[in-house]
């Protein structure tokens, strides 16, 4: 008969899980470093496969299939699912954002032609906001003209596949982690950097037209931002 209801019910069935019950054996099969959701940084980590067993007394008996992968916190000591590993840590996180920020500073700069003073300063001034601290605008100028040849293109062109798969590949990774507000922020300090020196050109519209769709944001917030750009802050 299975316990009843009650204070005498519950003790019964606290009785009863003691003495019989199943506890999973864990074994590491890596570890690294990630974000934790549970600690809210970075963090160690071990991943866990485990195996569970019927207990009899507490004694793990008979097998009752596998269990996991898991991802364990070293600090919490926490169990998530594999897929928090997809979330870059805040290290790897502030690499990839200034990657994003000077590769399209770059693809407008060449997408501008000239590399006028007034778009090499605002792009310094973006590039240096998002981290690196040294750049110059002899540092970009010179970077303008290695994408150019890297990627096949001349400045003032509008976006061609190499510069597309450029921004594209700076650009994809980051974007599924920025919120809607972080994407149309990169996209804006790229149109700023268009407008420093005049209006857009048709290569500036074209680049910056990859730069939204390289960032998910449609085509009607792209027009929206493009205008935006224009007035001043």
């Amino acid at each position: 008969m299975l316990p009843g209801r009650g204070p005498d019910g519950r003790a019964a069935v606290t009785r009863l899980s003691r003495l019989l019950g199943a506890r999973t054996a864990w074994t590491a099969v890596g570890d690294g470093e990630f974000f934790c959701p549970g600690c809210g940084g970075d963090r160690n980590y071990q991943r866990l496969t485990g195996q569970r067993r019927f207990a009899l007394l507490g004694v793990p008996l008979l097998p009752r299939g596998t269990t996991g992968p898991v991802v364990e916190c070293a600090a919490c000591r926490r169990h998530f699912g594999t897929d928090v590993l997809d979330h870059p840590t805040t290290t790897r996180f502030s690499a990839m954002l200034r990657d994003a920020v000077q590769t399209v500073a770059l693809a407008v700069l060449a997408a501008g032609g000239a590399c006028a003073r007034g778009p090499l300063e605002t792009a310094v001034a973006a590039v240096r906001a998002a981290g690196f601290d040294d750049c110059t605008q002899e540092r970009l100028a010179a970077l303008v003209e290695a994408l150019a040849a890297d990627t096949g293109r001349f400045t003032g062109e509008p976006c061609a596949a190499g510069l597309a798969i450029e921004l594209h590949e700076a650009l994809d990774p980051l974007a599924p982690h920025l919120a809607a507000a972080g994407r149309e922020s990169i996209f804006l300090q790229g149109a700023r950097i268009a407008l420093a020196d005049g209006p857009y050109t048709p290569a500036e519209r074209d680049t910056l037209s990859t730069v939204g769709a390289a960032l998910t944001i449609c085509a009607t917030d792209v027009t929206r931002l493009l205008t935006m750009a224009r007035t001043p802050s």
